[in-house]
């Protein structure tokens, strides 16, 4: 899209003369900090300059010495208008290229990309569609690491418009993103010159806390992280990740945010994820790793900002561990111990899985146990209470179940388990089955079944309540879940025509059996016998009448069906998703074909058994009185050609 500027030009004595000068509108500035990315700087330029907006790029260069300031004279020498370059003295960070970059730039949004990254090819064009249709001040778009973790929780879908209180995109405080230029300059919005890490969080935080829209593209990857091998990034540099220092800086973005933000739900959304991804996440793995007098000055610092922002509202939004560690910032041994369990790897193994004798329980039994990371000082942790934690999968696009988590005791001792999972009680879903192991206070969850004795088949299905019941292995994990409706796992189950026959008013009547192994299906999970026309999709359904022992009948009126061939299905009501078979059929047991007039067309419906795998289908062929009249034309010169 391109927009102009009109401008007024030229003042006569005799009058006004008026000149209409238009000039393209930058949409996007794109701005690249360069220091010594001289092997990636190639990719990134290219990935900017087909990018489909009107836009420019400005390459500020921070004291390159490898060849970097040079080849970034060359694009804009070979790109003018596009490419501009700004050389400045080396300054150590980050943050002084981008608020110089910032300054140079002239367009209606600005979008920050580092040297060694790139952008997919239809990034802008993607993010500049959503900000132009919502107004948006920010736009998100989906970021992936290539050996760099990426943030995903808030790139689950598209949001052309999402509120900060009811989403995750504040633990996304990259600058990787699209933003209003006006919004920046009005309200001053600037890096932090002084910090080497963290100057994209300080100003990503302010830039929150003016937005009036922001906006989510996640159904495209955007942007590109990458990780560069020699390990020459400033994120890269030993010491760059300091936890003690790491809270020190992550208190200037909270000071901010808190300045701006009011106290309440929004704040104390926000303040948890500083507290669990930047305060608390430094009392994990790093904390074990640290030595004495460093893991003091990180409890000090985690205490500092406990004291100055933490709230009922923020700790109601914290884990158990979280909470335990918040009670525990003067117990450093505490620390540690909660810090291993946290860590520890959750050793379990699946030992037994069966049916109870009444067919509605399913009996899971294993054994479980906490390994301590490999560390000095390595604690051993005795695992308590265990128990069966079962989570229902969330159906996409749809609304959260009412029932989306159900816990079932266990019983054992010394590491071994079993628990009884009443099927019946689940509703209708995918249940992942995952166990639970409390160990002071803190409890762990892993996914239950990949680790088995070899022996442990899946058990065989069950109907139970009017829902089929499927235990399985996922794939290729091979983790238990329960299919309750079958929902992803296909039930067993063969139809069989016993008969059919043409009644009044040319009904095709048949009648079947449906077989599911082991299983006896009540008869109103009988429903329907479906019709489905194979060229074009259509359906057609007949009501069945069941009896007992999975027969049924069905009456289909043919002279509704339209021509084409249509083939036959039973369907089922399984407590899930209907349950669909073709009906298998053997030639001998299909009704001959019949033709009738019905008013001027004559109707041809033909049941056959289908080659090879023998269903059921119908050809259905529907001729007009001159159609008929010229068949029998063309046919009548054979005759006589035969008779002579």
């Amino acid at each position: 899209m391109t927009r102009t500027i009109l401008q007024r030009v030229g003042q006569g004595s005799g009058g006004a003369t008026v000149e209409v000068v238009s000039r393209p509108v930058t949409e996007v500035s794109v701005i690249v900090p360069v220091h010594d990315c001289h092997p990636y700087l190639d990719r990134c330029l290219t990935s900017l300059l087909v990018q489909r907006v009107d836009k420019e790029i400005v390459v500020v260069d921070d004291g390159s010495t490898d060849g970097s300031s040079e080849l970034a004279d060359l694009y804009a020498a070979r790109h003018p208008g596009v490419v501009r370059v700004v050389h400045q003295e080396a300054s150590g960070g980050a943050g002084r290229p981008r608020n110089v970059g910032l300054s140079a730039a002239r367009g209606r949004y600005v979008f920050f990309c580092d040297a060694d990254d790139y952008l997919g090819p239809e990034a802008l064009e993607r993010m500049l569609a959503m900000a132009d249709r919502n107004g948006s001040d920010i736009v998100l778009g989906k970021v992936v690491g290539h050996g760099r973790r990426a943030p995903v929780s808030m790139f689950q879908e598209n949001a052309e418009r999402i509120e900060l209180e009811e989403s995750t995109v504040y633990n996304s405080l990259s600058c990787f993103k699209l933003f209003r230029r006006e919004m920046l300059e009005r309200h001053g919005i600037r890096f932090d010159e002084t910090l080497t890490v963290g100057e994209d969080i300080v100003f990503t935080t302010h830039a929150y806390c003016h937005a009036g829209v922001i906006s989510v593209v996640a159904d495209y990857d955007c942007y590109h992280l990458v990780d560069r091998p020699d390990g020459t990034s400033i994120m890269q540099r030993e010491g760059s990740r300091d936890p003690a220092s790491w809270v020190r800086m992550i208190k200037k973005p909270v000071e901010l945010m808190v300045g701006h933000v009011r106290p309440g739900p929004l704040r104390d959304h926000l303040l948890r994820r500083h507290f669990r991804l930047d305060a608390f996440t430094n009392l994990g793995r790093p904390f074990l790793e640290a030595g004495e007098v460093e893991r003091k000055e990180i409890a000090a610092e985690v205490a500092d900002m406990c004291e100055r922002w933490m709230t009922d509202g923020v700790r109601a939004r914290l884990s158990p561990v979280d909470r335990g560690r918040i009670a525990a910032l003067e117990d450093i041994d505490r620390l540690v111990r909660l810090a291993h369990i946290e860590l520890a790897v959750v050793r379990r193994e699946l030992t037994g899985l069966r049916w109870d004798p009444g067919d509605t329980g399913l009996v899971v039994s294993g054994r479980v146990a906490l390994d301590a990371m490999e560390t000095r000082g390595r604690p051993e942790l005795v695992a308590g209470g265990v128990s069966l934690v079962l989570r229902v999968r969330q159906p996409d696009g749809g609304p959260p179940p009412e029932i989306a988590e159900v816990t079932v005791p266990a019983a054992g001792e010394g590491g071994a388990f079993t628990g009884t999972v009443d099927v019946a009680a689940l509703p209708s879903g995918v249940w992942d089955v995952y166990v639970a192991v409390a160990c002071e206070g803190v409890v762990r969850t892993a996914r239950l079944g990949a680790d088995r004795d070899q022996r442990i088949a899946r058990p065989a299905p069950r109907m139970i309540g009017g829902a089929i019941a499927l235990p399985y292995f996922t794939r290729p994990y091979g983790n238990l879940s329960i299919d309750v409706g079958g929902h992803v796992v296909s039930p067993p189950g063969i139809v069989r025509l016993t008969a059919s026959r043409w009644g009044a008013g040319h009904r095709l009547v048949l009648d079947g059996e449906l077989t599911m192994g082991a299983l006896t299906p009540d008869r109103r999970a009988l429903r329907r016998l479906v019709w489905r026309e194979r060229s074009s999709g259509r359906e057609r359904r007949t009501p069945v009448t069941a009896t007992t022992g999975g027969m049924f009948t069905a009456r289909q009126p043919a002279g509704r069906l339209a021509a084409g061939t249509w083939d036959a299905y039973l369907e089922l009501d399984l407590g899930g998703p209907p349950a669909r078979f073709r009906v298998e059929a053997e030639a001998e047991l299909v009704a001959p074909l019949r033709t009738w007039w019905r008013g001027a067309s004559l109707r041809t419906v033909k049941p056959y058994a289908t080659a090879g795998k023998g269903r059921l289908s119908l050809l259905v062929r529907v001729s007009t009185m001159r159609g008929f009249l010229r068949w029998l034309l063309r046919r009548r010169p054979s005759a006589e050609r035969t008779a002579r």
